[in-house]
């Protein structure tokens, strides 16, 4: 699905500007968010295709923005993937119970990011 809006969250700047050099090299368009507040308010703003979203975030932390969106009905379609540093089974447990789609660890290699976005846009799509 190309020109899919993708709603990038991660309170790296580098961090951030990488996933989104990463997603505009595949056609996607993308929308950014530094801390959980942020990508709260531009999830329900901006209804992105997809959110990538990392763990560890200022104001609210991933599994909390993730789980305020998957039961909230009018978003709950939107696929998350929680990206994260946390490479413990606990974690991605917990990313995977609070209605994530997929969980990725960093460091975040491109081909992996990318053949992971298409295979949940492709979901959506039917």
């Amino acid at each position: 699905m190309a020109n899919a809006r993708i709603l990038a969250v991660d309170d790296s700047p580098t961090i951030l500007e990488m996933i989104k050099a990463i997603l505009l090299s595949g056609g996607y368009e993308v929308i950014t968010a530094t801390d959980g507040a942020e990508a709260l308010e531009t999830a329900r703003a901006e209804m992105p295709d997809l959110i990538l979203l990392d763990v560890m975030l200022p104001k609210l932390d991933g599994y909390r923005v993730c789980r305020l969106l998957k039961f909230d009905q009018k978003y709950k379609a939107i696929p998350i993937i929680m990206l994260t540093a946390k490479t413990e089974e606990q974690a991605m447990a917990t990313g995977i119970r609070t209605g994530a789609n997929q969980y990725l660890t960093k460091p975040i290699e491109p081909e992996r990011l990318l053949s992971a976005v298409a295979e949940e846009l492709e979901k959506v799509q039917g």
